[in-house]
């Protein structure tokens, strides 16, 4: 009888060890995983240079296979903590003269600006928070996807890091995204999204985005990431929708953090007026 017990106790002893083997790695990479919202923080405050000047070719393709390609200079500067960005047609000619102007405030209770200049109707519009979630000027980006510059929304969404998944040889963890409520999800147009962020230099190398209505709307790669003037950038990104099988594709060229930047670049006149 006596054996017996020992032998019990030996094999609960066993079991156990082997429970704890078996339990310990998902307990221990669970841990070193950051958390989603540590990781969507990491982006947003990312080095991205207190300012930036550079040309901005978009291809659009339909799902023909049918291409038109415009020319745009872009530039953005942080005010303090607030964030300006505008962007200037330059070709082709029907489009030549078309700006679109951002300003990001830090106070997440206090909604961005944004204003849109097209030539043909001599007007500015601006635009409001509940039109960032349409497209921009044909492109498959919406509003928000250009304020942001591959960037997560803290404000926006709660986030949960689901795993760990290698992209084009580089380590990235997954994080999924779901909207703070229904309202942001409306304006957003998107129900749930999912990033691979780059687990060196906290870059997002690929998004997938759901609709509203819970279908699989698009998916973005973000290729050709540098070191330009020791910060790093993202010289081609690339969307394709499907649902309608448009495509877009985002290639930057002559990339400047160091040149200066007027004020009067991000400004209502300079809209109207031009470059």
């Amino acid at each position: 009888m006596k054996n017996l017990k020992n032998q019990i106790g030996k094999s609960a002893v066993i079991l156990l060890g082997i429970l704890i083997a078996l339990i310990r790695p998902f307990a221990s990479g669970s841990q070193s995983l950051p958390s989603g919202m540590e990781i969507a923080t990491k982006t947003d405050i990312r080095n991205d240079g207190e300012n930036v000047s550079r040309k901005l070719t978009m291809e659009l393709i339909d799902k023909r296979g049918k291409s038109r390609t415009r020319e745009t200079k872009t530039f953005r500067k942080y005010f303090g903590k607030e964030r300006r960005t505008a962007i200037f047609y330059e070709t082709p000619s029907n489009v030549k003269g078309t700006a679109f102007l951002v300003y990001d405030y830090p106070d997440v209770n206090e909604d961005d600006d944004q204003w849109l200049y097209l030539p043909a109707l001599r007007k500015t519009r601006r635009i409001s928070a509940s039109n960032r979630g349409d497209y921009f000027l044909g492109t498959d980006f919406t509003y928000e996807d250009i304020k942001l510059e591959s960037k997560l929304s803290v404000e926006d969404y709660t986030y949960k890091t689901v795993g760990k998944e290698m992209i084009d040889g580089k380590e990235t963890y997954v994080v999924v995204g779901l909207p703070v409520d229904k309202e942001t999800e409306k304006e957003l147009g998107y129900s749930k999204i999912k990033a691979w962020v780059d687990a060196e230099n906290w870059m997002i190398r690929k998004g997938e985005f759901w609709d509203v209505a819970g279908n699989h709307l698009k998916t973005t790669y973000i290729k050709d990431i540098k070191q330009v003037q020791n910060i790093w950038t993202a010289l081609t990104v690339q969307v394709k929708n499907h649902k309608t099988g448009h495509k877009t594709n985002f290639t930057f060229s002559e990339v400047d953090y160091t040149t200066v930047i007027d004020d009067d670049f991000f400004t209502q006149q300079t809209l109207v007026r031009g470059l």
